[in-house]
């Protein structure tokens, strides 16, 4: 995501405007919230009431199951000496690590390999050969995952490509619709849609240590705004996804906007789509409840509805209703997005799924819980905007690891999370065969909720086309832009950035969210009932409020955590657990005084010590971030660097993943 919220007068093609204007927030909460922050105010933040009120978080301090202290508490801990903050366009990693680029936008990687050319003059057909643009999301999958092996040399690295910087795409930047004639260059628009999506590389490191391409490897892949997908899930078939491409709504192309994202228990990949609203547009007087909800305006973000060839791939982003009936335009068009995709790295000749049963939102990423075998699968996903929600998942049919498939997320129960002012939580039923959730639907038709005057469902596959508004409904608590999560592979504890809301006022603060004009976010976690990931409530806590030097988070009386040169940071963005549990968190917020350039920091989840461990160049996000088994190699992405990083000869900057080593060839972090 991108610095908007911080300063509103920064044009960022990835702005959400608000579009929850229910209010979601009882009295009583209110209430708690305004007085917890009162209790526990020390400086510039407080810390959650539930630690207030001296209740705790089930299993904190912990990462056994029965409440005893582990054993390999030590994999933990952090060893390096932090980093300064920076203003240097560059990368700056502690003493003892080494850092090189790897994989920037326009290095090819399938088909003819074509070169990538300084000058912009790539054709849309080369870039759909080449690495996208603004990576994000990233995953490595060793190349023996699929026989049971964890190779930490060889294995297919797979990224999201999120959105575009359009001026330097292109030779002489985007020509507008304005400046010619109404119309936009349909290669321009081709090469613009190519540098969305997902990349799949398959990599290999030398006896040298060097990481390369495997050129020639079938492995090797690209997945853009136009690749052929099937919609799979309760939503599949529903008549409000019939397209003329696909008038029995079971297909779809492309995918946008793809932020984060969630490597499977099965081997597979899950991207996210997140804004992908902005891509359309709609003409009509009036448009339906499915856009205005997510933001869907008049007028899309790079005009590619506008491309002069007319084509059909390009004509599908007008959502207006210019046909007969939904079979001969794409009113609908835009019902085909805002899931999770599912991609097979290995079979580089399988068709992405879109996994309706999940929800359809602006998708920051996905998370599962430890896959237990014959148990459900559990997965939870954060809705980026502002005033919006957590999810989560629960299959229907257990996993069993011999036969498991992405088949487990198109069966099963969404839920919602409500944040109670005393430190529980409940996960809230979207599912119209829930009696309560059914009785809470019941009665809002007929009313208002938020700016939508409400008619019911039609169906479930209703309900999960507008998960956002039956989230309303359901009576969930409204968050300060939940994005990544992370899921503690020792303790099970669900961990959640939230990383700003400068929109919230005093009336609106809640337990869970008890700042108001929040400029720099802080990170939630939550324990589930008797450590089920199933369970249909949890407790919660504050793990940390970011800021400047001298923020608190306070536990009882308490300082847990104060912030100070080694460690200061706003806007939690990116977050994962490594395979020792170790907890890393990227950040995206302001790169002025005091914080400088955004960075990603290492957290002790047991001692809640953080150190700054890595300083991106400047005006980036550093988002992304994964692994090799061995935690030996670490994959770092940079996304819409400023300037001409990261080669001070080529005039355009360059997206690239950052790969980074200990001198010493140990355990990165340790």
């Amino acid at each position: 995501m991108a610095k908007h919220d911080l300063d509103p007068n920064y044009l960022d093609p990835n702005y959400e405007p608000v579009v929850n204007h229910t209010e979601n927030t009882p009295f009583h909460q209110v209430l708690a919230a305004r007085m917890q922050r009162r209790t526990v105010m020390k400086g510039s933040v407080g810390a959650a009431l539930a630690s207030v009120m001296g209740l705790g978080l089930a299993g904190c301090g912990s990462d056994s199951n029965d409440g005893t202290t582990s054993s390999n508490v030590s994999s933990t801990d952090i060893g390096f000496k932090a980093v300064p903050t920076s203003t240097a366009n560059e990368v700056v990693v502690p003493e003892g690590y080494s850092s090189e680029t790897f994989l920037p936008w326009g290095t090819p990687i399938t088909g003819s390999y074509p070169a990538y050319k300084p000058d912009g003059t790539n054709t849309g057909a080369e870039q759909e050969q080449q690495m996208g643009m603004h990576h994000d999301g990233v995953h490595f999958f060793p190349i023996d995952q699929k026989a049971g092996g964890n190779s930490s040399t060889e294995g297919l690295l797979v990224m999201n490509h999120e959105y575009i910087n359009q001026g330097a795409l292109h030779a002489n930047g985007a020509t507008k619709a304005s400046d010619n004639g109404g119309v936009r260059p349909a290669d321009e628009v081709r090469k613009e849609i190519a540098a969305h999506g997902v990349s799949v590389v398959h990599i290999k490191r030398d006896t040298n240590g060097k990481w390369d391409i495997v050129f020639g490897s079938p492995f090797n892949r690209r997945i853009t705004g136009n690749t052929e997908m099937d919609i799979r899930g309760p939503v599949r078939g529903y008549s409000k996804l019939i397209t003329k491409y696909s008038p029995d709504a079971t297909e779809t192309r492309g995918t946008l906007n793809n932020c984060a994202m969630g490597p499977t228990p099965w081997g597979t990949y899950l991207a996210a789509e997140e804004n992908w609203h902005g891509y359309f547009a709609n003409s009509d007087a009036t448009q339906p409840r499915e856009q205005t909800r997510h933001g869907v305006g008049s007028s899309s973000r790079y005009d590619w509805e506008l491309a002069d060839s007319g084509e059909d791939q390009y004509v599908r982003l007008n959502v207006s209703s210019i046909g007969a009936s939904a079979a001969d335009d794409y009113r609908n068009e835009a019902n085909t997005y805002g899931y999770m995709v599912e991609i097979d790295p290995f079979t580089p000749e399988s068709k992405p799924q879109k996994r309706t049963a999940l929800g359809r939102f602006g998708h920051e990423g996905v998370i599962f819980a430890p896959a237990k075998e014959g148990e459900p699968v559990v997965c939870y996903s954060g809705d980026d905007s502002r005033f919006e929600y957590i999810y989560k998942f629960v299959s229907s049919k257990p996993y069993y690891a011999a036969t498991a498939g992405g088949y487990l997320l198109d069966e099963g129960t969404l839920y919602v999370a409500r944040f109670n002012d005393d430190g529980s939580g409940d996960w809230l039923s979207l599912d119209l065969n829930d009696a309560e959730f059914k009785a809470k639907v019941d009665a809002a038709v007929g009313t208002t909720v938020g700016d939508i005057a409400f008619d019911g469902f039609e169906n479930q596959a209703d309900v999960l086309l507008n998960t956002r508004l039956a989230a309303d409904i359901a009576g969930a608590t409204p968050m300060d832009r939940p994005e990544w999560g992370a899921v503690d592979p020792n303790s099970g504890q669900v961990y959640f950035t939230l990383t700003n809301n400068s929109r919230r006022t005093e009336d609106q603060v809640n337990a869970a969210n008890p700042n108001a004009n929040n400029r720099t976010g802080h990170i939630i976690r939550w324990s589930e009932e008797g450590n089920d990931h199933t369970a249909t409530s949890f407790d919660w806590d504050i793990f940390v409020f970011a800021g400047e030097q001298g923020t608190e988070t306070v536990v009882g009386d308490e300082v847990i955590v104060s912030l100070t040169d080694d460690n200061i940071f706003n806007s939690p963005d990116g977050l994962w657990f490594d395979y020792n549990g170790r907890l890393w968190i990227q950040t995206d917020g302001s790169d002025a005084a005091p914080y400088q350039n955004n960075m990603m920091l290492a957290a002790n989840p047991e001692t809640r010590e953080i150190k700054r461990f890595f300083v991106g160049p400047q005006g980036c996000e550093v988002t992304g971030v994964v692994s090799t088994p061995d935690v030996k190699t670490m994959f770092v992405n940079i996304q819409h660097p400023e300037g001409n990083w990261p080669d001070s000869s080529d005039p355009r900057p360059r997206d690239a993943t950052v790969i980074v080593t200990k001198d010493d060839g140990g355990v990165i972090g340790a």
